[in-house]
């Protein structure tokens, strides 16, 4: 990954579904500016290890990352925001985490967190990882060497951790 602890953000644009299921888009700044927030980066909607381990987490979690002094999750992944919105719904995620689509892999490009995942039918994606931040400042990175392993990344651990 490009980004390193101490940085700040780089600016983007994310899209996700309000409530009425209309198209918006959210700045960085809009999302994170002011917050103690974690960064759930996943390789792409419905996928395996997101589905079953990595999103989950955090849902179950959701209790401890508050006692930590957590006030936002965002989770992010190459894919557009109707995809993200049924796949939180999905997951039930609720209130608990804002689904943001980064559907043209700008985000994830700027970050360095983009890996090729042709071979599998999938495309530039991202890396697995977790990053948490206080006002759009990097202070935790924990990234995946493979996208099909969530360790590092997992609530139970990253949480620990902090």
């Amino acid at each position: 990954m490009k980004i390193q602890i101490g940085e700040k953000l780089p600016q983007n644009d994310f899209f996700y579904l309000d409530e009425k299921n209309e198209v918006k888009k959210i700045t960085t700044d809009d999302l994170f500016k002011n917050q103690k927030a974690l960064i759930l980066g996943m390789p792409g909607a419905f996928t395996k290890t997101c589905s079953t381990l990595h999103l989950p987490g955090y849902v179950k979690n959701y209790d401890i990352a508050l006692k930590k002094g957590i006030t936002k999750i965002v989770c992010i992944a190459v894919n557009d925001p109707n995809v993200m919105k049924a796949w939180g719904q999905n997951q039930n995620v609720g209130d608990k985490i804002f689904m943001a689509g980064d559907p043209f892999c700008k985000f994830t490009k700027a970050i360095g967190a983009e890996v090729d995942k042709s071979s599998k039918g999938l495309g530039i994606r991202s890396n697995r990882y977790t990053i948490l931040l206080e006002d759009r400042i990097i202070k935790k990175i924990e990234e995946e060497k493979e996208t099909a392993t969530c360790k590092l990344s997992a609530a139970e651990n990253f949480l620990n951790g902090i």
